[in-house]
């Protein structure tokens, strides 16, 4: 198993390092050639610039049994399709039975945006309890994943 973090701008990388190495599973950062990253425990994967560019390595590189911490739906939805578990940088875990919900919502939520001449707010400010509410679920899914 290892967990692979769409890391581009992610909140979590560094709770994610610490709880993975806690538990001795090897984390994989993919980040773009504009958000460079090091770390002391992953082993960094720079991708060439583009739209999709980390996301299809991402897509590419993961497989079944391993977790993958992303907050697109898209992402998500292929790493499960692989046989991978997907969390996003929330704590929510995806699933077959609520990925499809989501995907209709960033869907509608487009359409939305293309229609309308006033941009929607963006995400709200990451809170502590944000912090904990995905400490959770990821030890949670380690857990689960490495007891069988």
């Amino acid at each position: 198993m290892t967990v692979y973090i769409d890391a581009d701008a992610c909140p979590v990388t560094r709770i994610a390092e610490r709880v993975a190495r806690e538990f001795s599973v090897p984390v994989v950062l993919l980040c773009d050639t504009n958000h460079v990253l090091t770390s002391d425990y992953s082993t960094v994967r720079v991708i060439g610039a583009g739209a999709d560019a980390v996301d299809i390595a991402l897509i590419n590189l993961c497989g079944q049994g391993d977790i993958v911490i992303t907050q697109d739906y898209g992402v998500a939805a292929m790493a499960l399709g692989k046989g991978a578990k997907a969390l996003h940088q929330s704590g929510k875990i995806y699933s077959d039975d609520n990925i499809g919900g989501l995907l209709e919502s960033r869907h509608i939520a487009k359409v939305q945006r293309r229609k309308s001449k006033n941009h929607l707010k963006g995400p709200r400010k990451r809170t502590p309890e944000d912090d904990r509410r995905f400490e959770e679920s990821f030890r949670r899914l380690l857990e689960e994943s490495l007891n069988g």
